[in-house]
């Protein structure tokens, strides 16, 4: 089984990207985030186009915000849309979505940004994570919980730590949460198989050049329970889908279960187009 994850930042505007790239790399299960769209116009847009491919699809989604969806030709059952018992900003949005993919648990999460330390919704991020782990642990042995987190593990997953003192994914509150999720059994398959000297990235800034400068972020994760965990045969970053015209500010995510039909790829497809740069030598496009 070959799954993967997918922040594609409005399904609409990626279905260029999208439907040619899930023919190339013929995912069983794919987890998309911030798709932007209803679920009746996720459907209407790309229904047919992905019941040819032989997915089956479970959204949960809102206009112009927010958005997530299973993809799945390895079976879909018992859908629970929405994080069960989560927080909302005032209200629940669309960023949890759960199913049975063959024998496997999946969840596509969309956390929330925490957008600044001081702010009501970093609180709600860290009570939205507080709400997946109760939601997760039950069953983490035979889950995957995949998405695009928000946070960066830990200062190996970002280019440079000194850039983003006193931003948000990096905070020591927001790791914490992190690891009390992880701690209910799951593990980041991605490190897992590739040590913490190696860079490896899932997210860029579409600003000033930083994906060619290779200014990156992990911030896009799967966590897998032990015996799925065990089941890993390749664990890798698409970097070729964020290339070329229209991608998203992310890459996919992409793990094999039980065989890997394309070999044990590497942290990065292809490999990045520039050097580590020098620590403190770069500063955020937002930075004063």
């Amino acid at each position: 089984m070959r799954i993967a994850t997918w922040n594609v930042n409005s399904v609409k505007q990626r279905v260029p990207r999208l439907l040619p790239w899930l023919d190339q790399r013929a995912p069983d299960v794919v987890c998309l985030q911030e798709t932007k769209l209803t679920d009746d116009a996720f459907t209407g847009l790309l229904g047919d186009e992905l019941a040819q491919r032989g997915y089956e699809v479970a959204v949960h989604g809102e206009s112009a915000w927010n958005g997530v969806a299973i993809l799945s030709r390895a079976g879909l059952e018992d859908v629970v849309p929405g994080l069960p018992g989560g927080p909302g900003f005032p209200e629940q949005e669309a960023r949890a979505i759960s199913a049975t993919c063959g024998d496997v648990r999946v969840w596509s999460v969309y956390v929330p940004n925490g957008r600044s330390p001081d702010s009501d919704h970093y609180a709600y991020k860290l009570e939205w994570l507080a709400a997946l782990r109760d939601a997760v642990a039950p069953d983490a042995e035979r889950t995957l919980v995949c998405g695009d987190v928000n946070i960066a593990p830990t200062d190996h997953d970002v280019f440079d730590p000194s850039a983003y003192v006193g931003e948000t994914h990096v905070t020591p509150p927001e790791r914490a949460a992190l690891a009390e999720l992880q701690a209910v059994g799951l593990h980041d398959v991605v490190r897992d198989r590739w040590p913490d000297e190696d860079r490896v990235f899932s997210y860029w800034d579409y600003r000033a050049g930083i994906f060619h400068q290779d200014l990156g972020m992990r911030i896009d994760l799967i966590l897998a329970g032990g015996p799925v965990a065990a089941r890993a045969e390749a664990a890798w970053i698409d970097r070729q889908a964020r290339k070329g015209k229209g991608p998203s500010d992310h890459a996919p995510v992409i793990v094999d279960l039980d065989e890997a039909p394309d070999g044990d790829i590497g942290p990065v497809v292809p490999p990045p187009s520039a050097p580590a740069p020098r620590r403190g030598g770069k500063r955020l496009p937002q930075a004063p």
